[in-house]
């Protein structure tokens, strides 16, 4: 929990800090690389941790994962430009990759498939606690001490996080290939720049330059070759990265996409909602935040109990609940009035929380648990991996729909010369004397329309992952019984054995 606790904070402390770093490092244009970076090196490390931590063991990667993501946080506190700040970040996202997989990994590895939901949703805690402290300790440390302490803060959390996994995380043995294990470094090169490339093109399309322009279509054509590339490299090679029955397996293909729509939805409350409640509804950043916050309450409580449901109906029925619900809740959205009260987006937000805690955990627990030591940290990395990737496509895809709909609403305005980007009016927005009443309402209502069209456009990414568990994933998960080792020495070995009829059922 500790080494999860440095990937989960990163990005919320960081965020509140962005005004001390600007103004001390300059580098106003090129900020959005502090959060890019960080997410690009994440994502497309994660295949490669996945399949190093089955050929290697799960130990062996997370305690390098830690090791980089420190050293990574003081070159950070040590950036002289925004340049190597931004380098140093890219860093402590090589770090981070490890983290993620490998954390999700072990939990499968040291828990019976009845005891991990408990410690799903403690997991699941660490990311709510951050979403709330992470920035209440960033402003705090780039308000009264200074910006570089919000990546030093790392270094006695890591160092307890490194100190407990080394003393006490004891893998079970499990015997010695016959063959020298060989990592597939050329498929993991070429993951690595697709998956840059990709990113890149995703990141700042529509942002650093426009999406039909030079840079755009390069970008895009690039990653389309390598991805061809990437293909042909792993269909030769012994022990792939990403091997194809991640793909051709129903169960976890079904999961991948699933958890990848999920990830485009997530888009909606995450990245538009704190704008929403900023420019229409007139709260400050810290209010905005709370009201996207009580997301991450309920979500954990949701994910604990998820177990109870699936216990009866299985892990696919119980996950097309909480999509179900989740599709009518984002379709709730856009009918609220404006402008409305705190309370109304909030009240969906824990509600939402409650029905995606419903659908991803039983999705992460079921599709680790039809598969092997050997293969599960694959497995896990290629679902993390989906939805990071669908995350990505998502912020790309529902900005653009936003400034297209702000933009359009900004033709009749009262007054000219309005920006017709999303960012530049919320900016503009906090200055009292920026436009009359008049057009300062209208602005207000082209933000809630460009917001409402977001939702609905997560609403179709929710019935994705509806569709991808209907027409793809099997009605009964083909769930794996493995002996797993007591996690203190005094449990009794009995804990661990065969899964309960429930169990088996699901």
């Amino acid at each position: 929990m500790l080494g999860m606790a440095l990937a989960a904070i990163d990005g919320t402390i960081v965020s509140t800090a962005v005004p001390q770093i600007v103004g001390d490092l300059g580098g106003l244009t090129v900020f959005s690389w502090l959060f890019s970076g960080y997410l690009l090196a994440v994502t497309v490390t994660l295949p490669l941790y996945g399949k190093l931590s089955d050929t290697f063991g799960r130990k062996p990667v997370l305690i390098a994962g830690i090791i980089l993501f420190l050293v990574g946080s003081v070159l950070c506190a040590a950036a002289w430009n925004m340049a190597a700040l931004i380098a140093f970040r890219i860093v402590q996202g090589l770090g981070g990759g490890a983290l993620q997989g490998t954390v999700q990994t072990i939990a499968a590895d040291l828990y019976p498939l009845k005891e991990r939901p408990r410690i799903q949703a403690k997991l699941s805690t660490v990311w709510a606690t951050s979403a709330v402290a992470g920035p209440v300790v960033g402003g705090l440390l780039a308000g009264y001490a200074d910006w570089r302490w919000i990546f030093l803060i790392n270094l006695p959390v890591g160092a307890v996080a490194l100190w407990l996994v080394v003393r006490h995380l004891h893998e079970p043995s499990r015997p010695r290939p016959a063959t020298r294990p060989k990592v597939d470094w050329a498929g993991a090169l070429a993951v690595f720049a697709t998956g840059s490339l990709l990113l890149t093109a995703l990141v700042q399309g529509g942002v650093a330059w426009p999406w039909l322009s030079a840079p755009s279509l390069g970008l895009l054509g690039a990653s389309a070759v390598l991805a061809a590339l990437t293909v042909v490299i792993e269909r030769r090679a012994a022990e792939p990265i990403i091997p194809g029955w991640v793909w051709r397996r129903r169960t976890i293909a079904s999961v991948n996409l699933a958890l990848g729509a999920m990830g485009l939805l997530m888009v909606a409350p995450t990245v538009f909602l704190p704008t929403y409640a900023q420019s229409v509804l007139g709260l400050g950043p810290i209010a905005a935040g709370f009201v996207l916050s009580v997301m991450t309450l309920s979500w954990p409580v949701s994910a604990a109990l998820s177990d109870r449901v699936y216990n009866r109906i299985g892990f696919r029925r119980t996950a097309m609940i909480g999509m179900s619900a989740a599709l009518l809740i984002l379709l709730a959205f856009p009918l609220l009035p404006y402008p409305g009260e705190p309370w109304h987006p909030a009240l969906l937000m824990l509600l939402l929380g409650a029905a995606l805690g419903l659908f991803q955990l039983p999705l992460i627990v079921g599709v680790q648990s039809t598969v092997g030591w050997a293969e599960r940290g694959t497995t896990t990395a290629s679902v993390l991996f989906c939805r990071q990737v669908g995350q990505s496509i998502g912020a790309a895809l529902f900005g653009a729909v936003a400034n297209g709909v702000l933009a359009a609403r900004l033709l009749d305005a009262p007054v000219d010369g309005l920006p017709g980007d999303l960012d530049a009016v919320t900016r503009a927005l906090e200055d009292p004397g920026a436009f009359s009443a008049a057009a300062t309402d209208h602005v207000r209502r082209a933000v809630d329309a460009a917001v409402d069209y977001v939702y609905v456009g997560a609403a179709g990414a929710a019935a994705l992952a509806l569709l991808a568990l209907i027409t793809l994933a099997p009605r009964r998960f083909p769930i794996i019984t493995e002996p797993t080792e007591p996690t203190e020495p005094t449990e009794a070995a009995g804990t661990a054995g065969a899964p309960s009829r429930q169990d088996a059922a699901s």
